[in-house]
């Protein structure tokens, strides 16, 4: 009979699918990075791929906290997200609306994050991995202040509408 799945097992598989999302990602702010028009939107995803190192880095800091080799298991939301961003940017490139999509592909693999973060932290903190914890709650701050900062560039740069009047938020 199958040993019976725990809590620590839900935490340890889904640590190693955000290990792997985290190391796609240095790779995606990269691509972003260069495909980016806006200077500041450059700088925000290059800021943000160093930022994911060191995320990285602290993943690993967790996987040895709860004795783990730190290993990544291929995480098909972050696939998915990915292949979307690599069609979003061959069909926008160049465009008008390039920086605009470029932010919400960037956005959904950060509310992903988001998501998957504070769910290891709550679970962290039910099976008493409080320094495990703490390293996965900074991750999740630096997630939500650029997902935070993504929203303030995608507002400064809204294009004028028809009537040539700003669009206004739904």
């Amino acid at each position: 009979m199958a040993k019976e799945k725990t809590l620590e097992d839900a935490f340890y598989e889904t640590l190693k699918d955000v290990y792997y999302a985290e190391k796609a990602s240095v790779k995606a702010q990269k691509k972003a990075a260069k495909a980016a028009q806006s200077p500041e939107l450059q700088a925000a995803f290059k800021t943000h791929g160093e930022e994911s190192q060191n995320q990285v880095e602290r993943l690993a800091q967790v996987f040895e906290l709860i004795g783990k080799t730190p290993r990544a298991k291929t995480c098909e939301a972050t696939v998915g997200l990915m292949n979307e961003m690599d069609e979003d940017l061959e069909d926008f490139a160049g465009t008008e609306a390039s920086d605009d999509v470029l932010i919400g592909c960037a956005q959904a693999l950060e509310h992903y994050e988001i998501a998957r973060y504070g769910l290891l932290k709550t679970w962290a903190t039910k099976l008493g991995y409080d320094e495990a914890a703490a390293l996965l709650d900074a991750t999740l701050q630096e997630e939500k202040k650029t997902d935070e900062l993504l929203t303030q560039i995608a507002n400064a740069s809204m294009p004028k509408g028809k009537s040539g009047a700003k669009a206004k938020a739904a």
